[in-house]
């Protein structure tokens, strides 16, 4: 163990893992979807398994700080991938599953990569099409592709070969583990970017084992916890999640699959969960937008309740009881209303977990008025994912929380973000001159963001530099905050890029959340029958107009909206307007809209 602060942290992950499996062994580690149920495996059993695919690693010749890519979503699979290669003392290259064919190859020619696990049959396609580029890679293992026993294998095939080393070399794993230390690599996680290639960022053991040790330290989770796992592991808050669950050891259900998170938590029932913002934003816009249009006595009552949660949020936000004459209306509606969407939930969730982007105040207030505590943290991919938290005994929306022990937070005179602590990467893959410009001398990381910290040490992020908009007036305007109020306050919204670069107003451009759309139109009877005709009917620009009127009645005069365009698409990453963590590439979207955002100042000029 070592000591970093107040904290003291294991000297690696594969420490902690096997310190954790000895620990718990009998506990249970994971749970995941089989056969149209749910299956558990035990800590002792995650072990075993493990240990098998280590030596099987090994067997292929994997050597220390070696790279091995993995190409899947999240499933049980990904992370036992995970937890051999750091336990052969190998290093994990992440993948989004959803990127092309030439993004791979890039990302595992700059990684070196020499094994890559792939999903199945699509990822395995992706990496025979550039195999001619990809002579390091020697070997291919799939979870449930096709294997031909040459370049591809099965992870069966990968458990035999274990097997067979570790009766011929029993402490291979043992001595690959006892070989690690704590400033060797243990991920190299490319970010999605928002302009040019992607960079590797490398992230030595100590920065893992500090997160986990970090994590413990809040004392907001215990071993008696279940966490419900979809995040992509590919992203560093997935892996955040996974390590932490070594340190604490808490039990983990994981399914990635998107389409099946409702249907999961009510059989789950986990009681905590971590996701993006727009995973928060879509469950207020459907209950927000089914109140609306149910109306009636349904709508009244659901009105009615938010009204009573809200004023009993505000007094909890006091720190003050409220009235006795609240707290008995509070009991009535609670019942009838808002546990019902803590039902639909799982209904044991004691807080959930939102970052990589920010959420807006709005939709923190609905859930925590509905009786859902939101948790906003902050971090990059170059901090492993972790630097700030809100306390569950301090809340508080539109804030990030205060450093976590052992980090240091700093703002310059621009308002920049720095933050130094163990958690800060090593440097850019291949880059020094990129990691100079953002990692000074004195550990120093130049965060990229732009914010304000309270007298308490607490951080809000008010935007990204580069992010920021100069009118032609002169006044800056940030975007991210407008973006996220419009989402908060309009059901259909899906995503928004406020324009006004050089501009003497600003304009959106604005894409509408299929189903929710589709709801909605059917529900006042519009005869557009595809997403493009339901978009530009004029029934819904009156309501994206209608939203954007509460919006800008919330703005200073210079930061409202005075045009806006609704897009016959919604923005993806297969065209990359977004990048795989679903941020949205600005500079892209403008310049392929360029002639949209362009009309909706020819009048004005």
């Amino acid at each position: 163990m070592e000591r970093t602060g107040a904290l003291v942290q294991a000297t690696t992950v594969a420490r902690m893992f096997y310190d954790r499996v000895a620990a718990t062994p009998d506990a249970e580690a994971y749970r995941f979807p089989e056969g149209g149920a749910w299956s558990s495996v035990s800590w002792r059993q995650a072990g075993d398994t493990v240990t098998t695919l280590a030596a099987g690693l090994l067997a292929l010749g994997l050597e220390h700080e070696g790279r091995v890519a993995i190409a899947s979503n999240t499933r049980i699979e990904w992370i036992y991938a995970d937890l051999a290669i750091t336990c052969a003392g190998g290093a994990t290259t992440t993948v989004y599953p959803s990127s092309g064919a030439e993004d791979i190859a890039f990302i595992l020619a700059d990684s070196g990569s020499r094994i890559v696990f792939a999903e199945d049959d699509t990822q395995i396609d992706k990496l025979r099409e550039q195999r001619a580029h990809l002579p390091d890679v020697q070997w291919v293992v799939t979870f449930d592709g096709t294997a031909d026993g040459e370049w591809v294998l099965g992870l069966e095939d990968l458990r035999e070969r274990g097997a067979r080393h570790l009766a011929v070399h029993p402490t291979a794993v043992d001595d690959a583990v006892g070989g690690i230390e704590p400033e060797h690599l243990a991920t190299l996680i490319y970010t999605s970017g928002t302009t040019g290639r992607p960079k590797g960022v490398q992230l030595p053991h100590r920065c893992w084992t500090y997160i986990g040790a970090g994590a413990a330290s809040l004392d907001i989770l215990s071993r008696d916890d279940l966490q419900y796992l979809w995040l992509p592991l590919s992203h560093s808050f997935g892996k955040m999640l996974e390590v932490v669950q070594l340190e604490i050891g808490f039990s983990t259900a994981v399914d990635g699959r998107m389409d099946k998170i409702i249907e999961n938590l009510a059989v789950v029932r986990p009681t905590f969960m971590a996701g993006p913002p727009r995973i928060f934003e879509k469950v207020h816009a459907k209950v927000v937008q089914t109140i609306e249009e149910e109306g009636g006595i349904r709508g009244t009552l659901f009105s009615w309740a938010f009204g009573v949660g809200d004023r009993v949020a505000q007094a909890r936000l006091a720190g003050r009881q409220p009235g006795l004459a609240t707290r008995i209306e509070h009991s009535l509606v609670d019942r009838l209303v808002l546990s019902k969407i803590r039902d639909r939930l799982g209904g044991r969730i004691r807080f959930l977990i939102s970052g990589s982007a920010a959420l807006s105040p709005e939709v923190a207030a609905w859930f925590y008025a509905a009786g859902l505590l939101v948790l906003e943290g902050y971090g990059l991919t170059e901090t492993s994912a972790g630097a700030c938290i809100v306390r569950p005994s301090d809340p508080v929306f539109g804030w990030v929380g205060a450093p976590i022990t052992g980090t240091e937070v700093r703002t310059a005179e621009d308002g920049e973000i720095f933050v130094r602590g163990p958690s800060v990467m090593r440097g850019y893959h291949n880059q020094p001159e990129a990691t100079a410009e953002v990692l000074d001398p004195d550990g120093w990381l130049a965060t990229g963001d732009i914010g304000e910290l309270d007298d308490q040490g607490r951080l809000r992020i008010t935007d990204r530099k580069k992010d920021l908009i100069k009118t032609s007036g002169g006044k800056y305007i940030a975007p991210q905050p407008i973006e996220g109020l419009f989402k908060a306050l309009c059901p259909l919204g899906s995503q928004i890029v406020v324009h006004a670069d050089g501009r003497n107003y600003a304009t959106a451009l604005i894409t509408l959340d299929a189903e929710a759309l589709a709801q909605w139109v059917e529900a006042r009877g519009v005869a557009a029958s595809d997403y493009a005709s339901q978009a530009a009917d004029p029934a819904v620009r009156a309501y994206v107009q209608q939203c954007l009127d509460e919006v800008n009645s919330r703005l200073n005069r210079w930061e409202t909206i005075k045009g806006f365009q609704v897009l016959d698409h919604d923005l993806s990453v297969e065209s990359g307007e977004l990048t795989p963590s679903m941020k949205v590439r600005r500079k892209v979207v403008e310049a392929r809209y360029a002639p949209l955002l362009d009309s909706m100042y020819a009048a004005a000029t």
